[in-house]
């Protein structure tokens, strides 16, 4: 530590000034308290202090350092006063260099006089001057639990951790809502005692959510006998908290509830909890991340700390879908009349169709806008399907019940592989692709394996339940498709034998072939010149050279 920093509003900030500086740090203190918590720690913004001409003793080395007053420090953060570490954090870097203030490197690992180094590295000049106490050497997160334990047995400190949350008003005025578990009584304000939890809101026939009671307190203050209680601890009569919780409190942690949603005597049973957390995946909007994430990962680090659930964090991957936009590429609002009814699409396309679009759409992350004209599309697109699982006109002749043919098994492994990855990947618009590149490749046939057309329901399910539901009925299975594993590829199928080649005359294409994969150049050569297009093209004309990209292009040069 080279220097410290108070908070402009901490207690010691104008005590320990000197006379010198009195007048410097008042007018220092005013200003800062003219600015809000966001103006004073933007990053973007040059730091500013004065120093108070006092100085500190470090307790460790017996070095006085110089004591600052600067606005980067909140009074709500921590204890307000903070040891400046120049070297290792970033906020402290730049002030020093601002205030040509000294930079110790005590971890190794990068150029502090350049930047600061916030990495976990090797500890350096970190020996007491008597040589008692030393962590150099240690890994740099080692040695802070080394520092600390040494502070707290020579009493210079102890260790703490503060919980922070700011402005969040956790009560409102309406009857439904979590009941807050508190009373009121003489002693003033206290807890319900944990065998009188969960507090239920009281049954009433009456809409009393719908009134306001003469007092302005909220609607749960009209029911007197359930506001009106005892306090278990003194027998002294109690008033119940009128106010419920936000809704910021159940969605806190309904992940968990989900997990045991039963349980009577705790919030999720140990071993349930253990078995499904964290959640592998959490998919929501931009707008979640500064409202439910904040609150349910505070909520959830509490309860680890509280030893109630097992993991540190709830989520371990986040994924925001992006928005769906009317059709005039606008947010969707009622005033400017662009909003689209899904009920009225439903009706008209079915819920398979409205549903299958949205994924259609493109990346899950992209804002998206809304066309009709898609949905008729993909509507079109599951008549193929009907018609392919149903054999009818305009389909397939017939589903047989044998072997698939080979080109069948080929075109089913390779769409198996693709939905399967897309799917892992969230890749909804490509995996729908591959399903539609799917049914104009087996439409070609005359018949096809019912194996073959059940594997590709399957695939389907995730996308368009319903119509896959009924197909598999309708094939003669009695069990739901959701009760089947999911298809696997075999790895043979995916290997291409033929691959198509462009042949050129003069750099210009003028034939494609189908050939095999990996043809020696001599047959290729002789198939080429088999082609009749090219016959007509290079005519009597010798060939000067011939240019081969293997499995790709042939160029005749005549």
């Amino acid at each position: 530590a080279t220097y410290l920093v108070l908070s402009p509003e901490h207690a010691l900030a104008l005590q320990i000034t000197t006379n010198e500086k009195c007048s410097e740090v008042k007018r220092y203190v005013e200003a800062a308290r003219s600015k809000s918590d966001l103006e004073r720690t933007d990053l973007a913004k040059e730091k500013t202090g004065v120093f108070t001409g006092a100085y500190a003793v470090n307790p460790v080395n017996q070095t006085k350092i110089p004591i600052w007053v600067a606005d980067y420090v909140l009074v709500s953060y921590g204890t307000g006063a903070i040891m400046a570490v120049p070297a290792h954090d970033e906020r402290d870097h730049e002030f020093a260099k601002r205030f040509v203030l000294p930079i110790i490197e005590v971890i190794e690992g990068g150029h502090v006089s350049e930047a600061a180094f916030t990495g976990v590295g090797t500890v350096v000049n970190s020996t007491s001057p008597d040589k008692s106490f030393s962590i150099n050497g240690l890994s740099s997160d080692i040695a802070i639990s080394k520092i600390i334990d040494w502070l707290e047995q020579k009493k210079f400190g102890k260790k703490t951790i503060h919980y922070r949350l700011r402005d969040w008003l956790f009560s409102r005025q309406r009857y439904w809502g979590e009941p807050i578990p508190m009373i009121h009584t003489k002693e003033g304000v206290k807890p319900l005692q944990l065998d009188e939890l969960p507090l239920a809101l009281p049954e009433t026939g009456e809409k009393i959510y719908r009134k306001i009671s003469e007092t302005g307190e909220s609607p749960l203050g009209l029911i007197s006998d359930w506001v009106n209680t005892k306090d278990r601890s003194t027998g002294h009569d109690a008033k119940r908290e009128t106010n419920t919780m936000p809704q910021w409190a159940g969605s806190s942690w309904y992940f968990l509830r989900y997990l045991d949603p039963r349980n009577v005597k705790a919030l999720v049973d140990a071993k349930k909890e253990k078995y499904w957390m964290p959640v592998d995946l959490y998919v929501g909007g931009a707008e979640h991340a500064v409202l439910h994430l904040l609150y349910a990962r505070f909520w959830h680090k509490v309860l680890f700390d509280c030893g109630v659930v097992s993991t540190e964090e709830p989520f371990q991957k986040l994924v925001n879908q992006g928005m769906i936009l009317g059709e005039d590429s606008q947010k969707m609002s009622k005033s400017r009349g662009n909003v689209v009814s899904p009920d009225e699409l439903v009706r008209e396309y079915g819920a398979d169709s409205v549903r299958l679009y949205e994924m259609f759409m493109g990346p899950l992350e992209m804002v998206k806008p809304w066309n009709t004209s898609g949905v008729e599309g993909v509507s079109r697109f599951l008549g193929r399907v009907w018609r392919l699982g149903m054999g009818e006109a305009g389909g397939m002749a017939q589903i047989v019940n044998q072997e698939p043919l080979e080109a069948q098994k080929k075109i089913l492994h390779q769409t198996i592989q693709k939905v399967t990855a897309d799917i892992d990947e969230l890749k909804f618009h490509t995996a729908i692709s591959t399903l539609m590149v799917f049914v104009n490749e087996i439409m070609k046939f005359e018949t096809c394996s019912k194996k073959v057309v059940e594997s590709f329901l399957l695939l389907l399910a995730p996308f368009a339940p319903h119509i896959a539901e009924e197909l598999w009925s309708r094939l003669g299975n009695t069990e739901s498709l959701a009760y089947k594993p999911w298809p696997e590829f075999d790895p043979s199928y995916l290997v291409e034998t033929e691959v198509e080649i462009a042949v050129q005359v003069l750099g210009r294409i003028r034939s494609r072939m189908v050939v095999a994969k990996g043809l020696p150049e001599v047959e290729l050569k002789q198939i080429v010149l088999q082609d009749e297009t090219i016959k007509s093209w290079i005519s009597e004309k010798p060939i000067r050279k011939w240019i081969i990209v293997p499995d790709r292009l042939v160029n005749l040069i005549v």
